[in-house]
């Protein structure tokens, strides 16, 4: 599976973004997704996946109720719609895939074995 993300941008805090990776390869609705994020001189970390056929989300707190990840398998798309954007949400974001049975979404980087390239987000005070 090859993954290109793209949709980063400069924004003002309280802004919105769209991100899209789009996938080739093997069969995308095998694989759960997620979006990690990577700011200057911290780990990366997760911060949304959605299960393999769509069914199920999940988020870390620093970012419910903000965020919202998608996917249109028939696209070979996956989206992360982030809504009242924060400075600290500022980070190269990457989307991974991660074989997967039912609908399960790991958290840990180790357990994708696919990623994008990043896209830069950056938000601005």
């Amino acid at each position: 599976v090859q993954l290109q993300a793209s949709g980063g941008g400069l924004v003002q805090a309280g802004g919105s973004l769209r991100l899209s990776c789009a996938a080739s390869g093997r069969t995308f609705s095998s694989y759960s997704m997620a979006w990690f994020r990577q700011a200057p001189g911290k780990e990366r970390e997760f911060v949304a996946g959605i299960s393999r056929l769509g069914g199920s989300t999940y988020y870390p707190d620093s970012v419910k109720g903000r965020f919202t990840i998608s996917r249109d398998n028939a696209k070979n798309t996956v989206y992360l719609q982030m809504n009242s954007l924060k400075p600290e949400d500022t980070a190269v974001y990457y989307c991974a895939a991660d074989w997967a049975y039912g609908g399960s979404i790991a958290t840990r980087q180790a357990d994708y074995d696919y990623w994008g390239q990043g896209t830069q987000v950056t938000v601005s005070s």
